[in-house]
């Protein structure tokens, strides 16, 4: 999941650079999105196995 963010991060900045505007406003939401779900995941999986 943090790879697609990455991608979606490197899509937004490629295509501010070529103005794009919606384009890259919208694959730099996805990319906040996708961290924000990898960050819950992450904590999450850390509680979970710490109560193992």
């Amino acid at each position: 999941m943090l790879h697609w963010t990455l991608v979606f991060l490197v899509v937004a900045i490629v295509a501010a650079i070529l103005g794009f505007g919606s384009l890259a406003g919208t694959a730099a939401t996805i990319a906040k999105v996708l961290f924000l779900v990898f960050l819950v995941v992450w904590i999450v999986s850390l509680v979970t196995k710490g109560r193992r």
